[in-house]
């Protein structure tokens, strides 16, 4: 097994942490993990993505041109990445960010409407969470006990309370994910 992901989107949105936890994941798993974040230097409100890479064999370099799964939260970041989707991959959308549809008809186009979830929940930090839980969902590419596992390694000490918040989030992800 070996997936190549993109998580891109708006600094603020949580595409670096949700990046980290999902490479975490994959290290609880024994699985080889590659996370490569890239962000401007005005981080919250600027672009920002991250490239993770679960495999069970070595990994021969982060350096990636094509994925096989691409999370896409921002308009700007559909521009930038739909055409690098491999064929057959899978491209999660949040819809409240995307105005163009996705044009590709090779792939399988999820949506996951994480910013209406995230207003009635009353939580807007429980987005990323959202996201993927929806990714989980159509590629469960490791176990929810291992995310909540990395959620407890990249968290603070002090924000372990949230821990069962973000188990809400990612079940509720699950649920609320339809392929377009």
């Amino acid at each position: 097994m070996k997936k190549e992901i993109i998580i891109a989107g708006f600094g603020g949105q949580g595409v670096l942490s949700m990046g980290k936890i999902l490479a975490y994941s994959g290290l609880m798993e024994g699985k080889e993990v590659s996370w490569m974040p890239s962000y401007g230097p005005e981080q919250r409100g600027g672009t920002a993505n991250v490239t993770v890479i679960l495999s069970d064999a070595p990994i021969s370099s982060p350096i990636l041109n094509e994925f096989d799964v691409a999370i896409i939260l921002n308009q700007p970041s559909l521009d930038k990445f739909e055409s690098k989707v491999k064929p057959g991959g899978i491209l999660i959308y949040d819809g409240y960010g995307i105005h163009t549809p996705v044009k590709r008809t090779d792939i399988d186009v999820y949506r996951v409407d994480a910013m209406d979830a995230v207003t009635e929940m009353q939580n807007e930090k429980a987005f990323n969470m959202l996201i993927l839980g929806g990714l989980l969902k159509v590629s469960p590419m490791v176990k929810i006990e291992n995310v909540l596992l990395g959620l407890k390694k990249s968290l603070p000490e002090r924000h372990h309370k949230l821990i069962p918040m973000n188990e809400e989030a990612i079940k509720k992800g699950m649920e609320i994910i339809r392929k377009v």
